[in-house]
């Protein structure tokens, strides 16, 4: 009987050994910048964000708050946002991440998280950007914004992929 689940229990160990190593690597890292301020992988999403508001008619500035880990968006001469070490989508990326190598195909796995993680990182900037803009131009929305939409942006871009992983990539020799 446990034969019949060999193949569920291998993807599932897999999983769960690639999210902890990535997981505990993450606060590895994440321990080493402690007394520095914001993580600098957080720090280089804020500078891109800036870029794009700049570009976008939005000047902004940087003021780092280094005993409390964040960096404040001053938009337009006023302190919008602020960004902190969840704000750089990490944690959901060792999810995406974890469930990817899970269904691992090879050199194509590889790929395809490259080519994903790209996306993530672009539409994680842009979710940010579009968070500013609403909390200083369109206030009444902020609350609804931070919790609701964007945050499905990014899940859903992630959903997206880890179907589009399956359909395309994971079971298409096994469909055919």
């Amino acid at each position: 009987m446990l034969k019949d689940f060999k193949p569920i229990l291998g993807i599932l160990l897999r999983f769960i050994i690639i999210y902890l190593v990535l997981l505990f690597g993450y606060q590895f890292y994440l321990n080493s910048f402690k007394a520095q301020g914001l993580d600098p992988f957080s720090r280089v999403i804020a500078d891109h964000v800036m870029f794009i508001q700049n570009k976008l008619g939005y000047p902004t500035l940087l003021y780092d708050d280094i005993p409390n880990e964040q960096v404040y968006f001053y938009v337009k001469k006023e302190y919008v946002t602020r960004m902190v070490e969840g704000c750089n989508a990490v944690s959901v990326i060792i999810l995406f991440v974890s469930f990817i190598f899970a269904f691992y195909k090879g050199a194509k796995t590889f790929v395809f998280v490259a080519v994903s993680l790209l996306a993530l990182y672009v539409m994680n900037v842009f979710r940010i950007v579009g968070l500013n803009i609403v909390t200083r131009d369109y206030q009444e929305y902020n609350k609804m914004a931070h919790d609701y939409l964007f945050p499905a942006i990014i899940y859903g871009s992630v959903i997206i992929l880890w179907l589009v992983w399956i359909k395309f990539f994971a079971l298409k020799n096994e469909n055919s």
